[in-house]
């Protein structure tokens, strides 16, 4: 499905510049052009069904379908579709945006961009295959449970305050465009415009943070992990999920080293509390978040994670020592 962008990005940098495969210029120049066009076609695409879809449900529609389910039952349905999305921590965010422009609780979205970079098919496979389907399933298990229990608790505190005044005015907008304008043509052009004025809203956020994360991607010190986030350091599992807060790569690229630091013996909760600070949390994603999210909302985030992530670690040590 991403592959044409992959082939994008194999032509800047190996043809257009002419840089050597492997080296780490060409591994960002490739990684930076890969992201930036998936993300902005991805963001783009999104907007614009998200945009179509406002013109044809009324509010009165959309209010009586959301209060007619159980929040509970969107909380577990956003963790799903986030663990069958393919998508790293960045390319979650135009999802994440097109959730918000349709009038989806800020809970519920949430569940989804914590559990979509934590969980995906391809990650379960591969990491089935090194660690067992137990371990695999347990993996899953805790991702999705995370995902619902921030979802959860950024409703009960009532977050939705901390989103940016512009979303909520973009859909109210959508109630007198869509009365003004119903034919096809206007539906179009009403989608259209939420893209252009979303896009042109969050643009250079999008290209700073995958600027951020070409230079840190690929990058994970495993020597320097291996000594302090030994079975002896009983501050192994913090230390595991703060070094992972600043590198980034989706939970596909990061297994390998996973697999690199269990045969150092480093015990697994620590190995995967230290995946999940990697794939869920990076300072792309922040940067892009921001555009749309306050900074209470965002230190939340960050905050929860971090600290369920360095539970997950704990725990599994214990049941697996």
């Amino acid at each position: 499905m991403f592959e044409v962008f992959t082939l994008l990005a194999d032509w800047a940098a190996y043809r257009l510049l002419g840089l050597t495969p492997a080296t780490k210029l060409a591994d960002a120049v490739h990684f930076f052009v890969e992201d930036t066009s998936k993300i902005f076609v991805l963001l783009a695409v999104i907007v614009f069904v998200m945009g179509l879809f406002r013109t044809l449900l009324s509010p009165e529609k959309v209010r009586g379908y959301i209060e007619g389910r159980s929040r509970g039952v969107g909380y577990g349905l956003a963790a799903v579709l986030g663990a069958v999305t393919p998508f790293c921590s960045c390319s979650s965010v135009p999802l994440f945006i097109g959730f918000l422009e349709a009038g989806i609780p800020v809970g519920v979205t949430m569940a989804f961009l914590i559990t979509s970079p934590l969980v995906n098919e391809v990650a379960v496979v591969i990491l089935a295959s090194i660690m067992g389907w137990k371990l695999t399933a347990i993996y899953v298990a805790t991702g999705m449970g995370i995902g619902i229990v921030g979802g959860v608790l950024i409703d009960r505190l009532r977050m939705e305050r901390y989103v940016e005044d512009y979303v909520w005015k973009i859909r109210m907008g959508a109630v007198v465009r869509t009365e003004t304008d119903t034919s096809l043509s206007g539906r179009i052009r009403y989608a259209w415009g939420e893209v252009t004025d979303i896009v042109g809203r969050i643009w250079l956020y999008v290209i700073v943070g995958i600027g951020i994360g070409a230079a840190l991607h690929g990058y994970v010190p495993q020597e320097l992990f291996a000594e302090y986030a030994s079975a002896d350091n009983p501050f192994a599992v913090p230390v595991a999920v703060l070094m992972g807060l600043p590198l980034y790569s989706n939970a596909t690229g990061v297994i390998p080293v996973a697999e690199a630091l269990l045969a150092k013996a480093v015990p697994i909760g620590t190995v995967i509390a230290f995946m999940m600070s990697v794939v869920a949390i990076s300072p792309p994603e922040f940067i892009m978040l921001r555009k749309v999210l306050k900074v209470p909302m965002l230190a939340f985030f960050g905050s929860f994670l971090t600290i369920a992530f360095i539970l997950v670690g704990y725990l599994l040590n214990t049941l697996f020592a």
